[in-house]
């Protein structure tokens, strides 16, 4: 299939797929003296390979080990990914139902305290945590548990305010000023803390902040136009991350 081929059936962009390539991700099995890239079945199933690590939070560094491992086996990686994708929907349905009551919340129906705001989040037992360090290495699953060691429910809420400030601060200034970069950063590894948001789920984000009249409301609490200005600047960051 050719580049453009494979971008349309996955639904990722070509300049991702020219990225993989340029970096030796993943590299087309044939090229043509005119420069046309030609992908193969075993290509295809190291590409979905990619995005099934892609969406359980690793990065493209840390995917590219992982499957240049000699001692690597698809159907494990498979059979593993699969179970660790039905915990994280589990822990997604417990994040929905916290959503569900905000957005209550918002429309005054209901109020939430600080550890309501939190409920659902249980980082203390991941029951693949042993078996991924087993895989794949103790770098990845240490960096995400040390991010919320011995934080409580209010220092995650001071954190979520203080970052919202922060951004309502810069929110007239560019959205891909160095300023705003580095606080979209700061935003992006907070909701890291309790999900594995890929760059263009984080984009997508964004655009909801606007497109939902209801999310706008509460965040340009903090300052008006605050909703736009976040959407732009994580528009930017997913495209430089990307």
């Amino acid at each position: 299939m050719k580049v453009k081929e494979v971008a349309d059936l996955v639904g990722i962009s070509v300049r991702t797929l020219h990225h993989y390539d340029a970096i030796g991700l993943l590299s087309p099995a044939e090229t043509t003296e005119a420069g046309y890239r030609f992908y193969s079945e075993h290509d295809l199933e190291t590409l979905q390979q990619i995005l099934f690590f892609k969406e359980l939070g690793f990065s493209l560094k840390e995917i590219q080990r992982i499957l240049e491992d000699p001692a690597f086996d698809r159907k494990e990686a498979l059979e593993l990914q699969r179970r660790m994708l039905v915990e994280k929907r589990s822990h997604v349905d417990h994040m929905i139902t916290t959503i569900d009551k905000t957005i209550k919340e918002m429309m005054g129906e209901i109020e939430m305290t600080n550890e309501e705001k939190f409920e659902g989040m249980n980082f203390d037992h991941n029951p693949y945590e042993e078996e991924a360090r087993r895989r794949w290495g103790d770098e990845k699953v240490d960096e995400s548990k040390g991010k919320i060691k011995g934080m409580s429910k209010e220092k995650l809420s001071e954190d979520w305010d203080a970052i919202y400030t922060r951004l309502a601060k810069l929110r007239h200034g560019s959205p891909d000023s160095a300023e705003a970069q580095e606080a979209i950063h700061e935003w992006y590894e907070f909701l890291n803390n309790f999900g594995d948001y890929s760059y263009e789920a984080f984009r997508g984000l964004g655009q909801m902040y606007v497109d939902d009249e209801r999310f706008t409301k509460n965040i340009d609490k903090y300052g008006e136009g605050l909703a736009i200005f976040m959407r732009d600047a994580m528009a930017v960051y997913a495209d430089r991350k990307a």
